[in-house]
């Protein structure tokens, strides 16, 4: 059960004008961002940062990756709730369902390139507390991509480290969508929505 309850549309207000591009992306407001609307300047606030870290590039890494790489640091950080949203909008951006279900197995799959497995790697060794980075693990990335890619990864990984705390603590309430997601695609990994349980949209 959430421990802070979701504002409703009515009870955000104003501030739905403002999330309308969230609710025509995902077909709906995730309840971790109702839950922020209590505060509405860190909904902005959260909205501004995630829009500046996928905002596309020609030397960006592609979304669908991205998106793999915050699925594997909500692994490693333990969030259902992340996993699940982050495992949708990686299937979303174009990875196939069966390599987000193998994403334990990224080091030894065949469905994972050597530069994902560096990319995997160093998401889960930032995610880990303590931080289990290593001078290696940049030697390594940079053997695949550029400062401003690896920058762009470590990004993406730090705002699900925010999102993992965020929803893992107040045990958000996972939306429908996500959820029969992560049932019919990586519940035989593993996965299990646990305390996060299943909420009407």
């Amino acid at each position: 059960m959430t421990r802070i309850d979701p504002l409703t549309d009515e009870e955000i207000g104003d501030a739905l004008d403002f999330l309308k591009p969230t609710i025509e992306r995902l077909g709906f407001l995730p309840n971790s961002q109702r839950i922020m609307a209590h505060k509405p300047e860190l909904l902005h606030g959260i909205n501004a940062l995630y829009k500046a870290i996928m905002h596309p590039t020609e030397e960006s890494v592609s979304p669908g990756l991205l998106y793999l790489i915050g699925n594997a640091s909500s692994l490693a950080a333990g969030c259902m709730y992340c996993v699940a949203h982050s495992g949708g909008a990686a299937a979303h951006n174009g990875i196939e369902e069966e390599k987000i279900a193998a994403i334990w197995e990224f080091e030894t799959s065949d469905l994972f390139t050597e530069g994902e497995r560096v990319a995997l790697r160093f998401a889960q060794a930032a995610s880990a507390v303590p931080n289990m980075v290593a001078d290696e693990d940049f030697a390594e990335l940079k053997q695949h991509y550029s400062d401003y890619q690896i920058v762009e990864m470590l990004s993406i990984i730090s705002m699900y480290g925010f999102f993992n705390r965020w929803n893992d603590t107040l045990a958000t309430p996972l939306e429908h969508g996500p959820s029969a997601f992560a049932e019919k695609a990586i519940s035989g990994a593993g996965w299990a929505a646990g305390k996060h349980g299943e909420a009407a949209e």
